[in-house]
């Protein structure tokens, strides 16, 4: 590991997150506002259902604003600087977290959400901690925050993993898995409805091929995935949130995100990891 402790000091006071869905750009977007540097690593597909809260739909349209804060799409790290510099937050497409072969950053935080370990490792960051299942605090990373709604939910595993995936999504004005649509058939999506719509139970929402995909309960489509995509049979596609009121939460960050976030941030902190504003430093230098 010589080789990687050694490169990339540029990026010795930046925290790289793995993954810019709606949970990661939580955490993602409190890092921010608490003034560390962040860089995020995106697949060069991603999936997510609430585009309107998810860093990584800069990967398609080249930025992304969550609750005013800008997000950018880079392609090496070397233009991360200039887009720091202007108050943004870079993001770069890397998959397989090459990235972190070269360069070392202060922390390194898993926010994939896979619900399994996709190459992360202790030995990539000088600090390492993973969100949600599939991880093993203290072997795979040094902690784990758990992401399961609940009593323990945002609570800081040390030692051991986070419960199991149940595929149950959380309850909301009593209603569980029927706010969760999955794909009825394999294929090209063409979306009919957008973000933030009004939508009745049985309302044809999109279409993949010829087989309908109709809304499973009344309320406001809190997300659904970008028109176009190829989806596989019983993929996630969207999600209705029966609260009709509720329109503004399409547009903002989750109860959930906001507590997973603090966890990480309270982890970096007791670990001495300082934001960059806050230590004015780049590579043990102090910055112009």
């Amino acid at each position: 590991m010589t080789n990687v402790k050694n490169a990339g000091n540029e990026l010795k006071n930046v925290v790289i997150v793995r993954g810019g869905g709606d949970l990661a750009s939580g955490t993602i977007q409190r890092l921010y506002r608490c003034g560390y540097r962040v860089l995020v690593l995106e697949c060069e597909k991603p999936t997510a259902i609430r585009r309107m809260v998810s860093f990584c739909e800069a990967v398609y349209d080249g930025q992304s604003s969550v609750e005013g804060v800008l997000c950018r799409k880079v392609n090496n790290i070397q233009e991360c600087e200039t887009v720091w510099t202007a108050g943004e937050i870079p993001l770069m497409v890397d998959t397989a977290g090459d990235t972190l072969k070269k360069y070392r950053p202060a922390a390194l935080v898993d926010a994939i959400l896979a619900k399994r370990n996709l190459g992360t490792t202790r030995e990539m960051a000088d600090l390492t901690v993973a969100l949600g299942p599939g991880f093993v605090a203290g072997d795979d990373v040094d902690y784990v925050v758990e992401t399961m709604r609940g009593h323990n939910l945002a609570r800081v595993i040390t030692k051991g993993a986070a419960l199991p995936n149940t595929g149950v999504p959380g309850v909301i004005a009593g209603f569980g898995k029927e706010r969760v649509l999955h794909a009825p058939a394999a294929g090209e999506i063409h979306c009919i409805s957008k973000i933030a719509d009004i939508v009745e139970k049985g309302q044809i929402l999109a279409w993949i091929g010829d087989t309908p995909v109709r809304a499973s309960l009344t309320g406001v489509l809190r997300g659904i995935i970008r028109d176009g995509f190829m989806v596989p049979k019983g993929m996630k596609i969207a999600d209705i949130d029966p609260r009709k009121e509720q329109k503004k939460n399409c547009f903002t960050i989750s109860d959930k995100a906001r507590c997973i976030a603090g966890s990480v941030v309270e982890i970096l902190l007791s670990e001495g990891v300082m934001p960059y504003e806050k230590t004015g430093r780049i590579s043990g230098t102090t910055a112009d």
